[in-house]
């Protein structure tokens, strides 16, 4: 697939090597090839985008409909120097928990570079700082090692093994100290 830089959104968070920005309607292509990678599909759920026109509407139900409710949702992350979307990471009010939750998902060919530690770790370090945010969760299928070593990672805890609505099995819940 050809490297593509889209129309950005606002830039929320930089690292070193990221940029976390507000998803646009331009991110549709890349949505849609995330949410519907085999990796997604396992680990977080069919979220039904089937078209571009699905991802428009996963983007302005989910992700944009947050930033206007919360102050924040799940971001596009980005290589800062070419502009490419890579993943997304940030953190969603979830049903069934009372604390924001930091997720986060890439496509295959940025695995194994750091860019999910390095994101989660700003989105946690930008909730506490700039949100006052005291406590983050998140959760993780058991069989999910990688996204586990991640959570440990940035110093994130497992609490629990629970079920949330819309789950049909048990996942484990990690949070912040």
């Amino acid at each position: 697939m050809p490297t593509q830089t889209l129309t950005a959104g606002r830039t929320v968070l930089e690292t070193p090597r990221l940029l976390l920005r507000e998803f646009t309607h331009a991110d549709a292509a890349f949505v849609f090839r995330l949410v519907n990678e085999p990796s997604w599909l396992r680990f977080i759920g069919d979220r039904g985008v089937r078209s571009l026109p699905d991802a428009v509407r996963y983007l302005d139900d989910g992700p944009r409909a947050s930033y206007a409710r919360n102050g924040f949702g799940l971001w596009c992350v980005a290589l800062r120097e070419s502009g490419e979307p890579v993943g997304m990471c940030g953190l969603v009010r979830r049903a069934g928990l009372a604390d924001p939750d930091v997720g986060f998902a890439f496509l295959p060919e940025a695995w194994g570079h750091g860019y999910a530690r390095e994101s989660a770790a700003a989105v946690l370090d930008h909730a506490r700082r700039v949100l006052g945010i005291s406590r983050v969760v998140a959760i993780t299928d058991p069989d999910n090692e990688a996204s586990i070593r991640v959570l440990e990672r940035v110093g994130m805890a497992r609490e629990a093994t629970t079920r949330l609505p819309g789950i049909d099995h048990d996942v484990m819940l990690y949070a912040t100290s």
